[in-house]
């Protein structure tokens, strides 16, 4: 019993580091999904300003846009 007591301070202390981190790592996932999206999201606004609302090149910003938010989508389901 006597060791347990010298060892649980340090397993609490390396639980306590690795969900930090773990939720450090989730925070950076999803501000960089969060930066596609808006990126991709003003890619399309450009493009509809410049060849209109349904031109070939919009429609590949939408597809574009699309894509950004569903690999976001999955990654939150993966790492649930």
């Amino acid at each position: 019993m006597h060791r347990l007591l010298k060892v649980l301070p340090a397993l609490i202390t390396a639980l306590m580091l690795f969900g930090s981190s773990a939720i450090a790592i989730a925070a950076d996932r999803d501000r960089k999904c969060e930066e596609r999206i808006h990126k991709a999201e003003d890619n399309l606004r450009r493009a509809i300003h410049r060849h209109g609302e349904h031109s070939r090149q919009a429609e590949q910003k939408r597809h574009q846009l699309e894509e950004a938010r569903e690999r976001c989508h999955d990654r939150d389901h993966d790492h649930r």
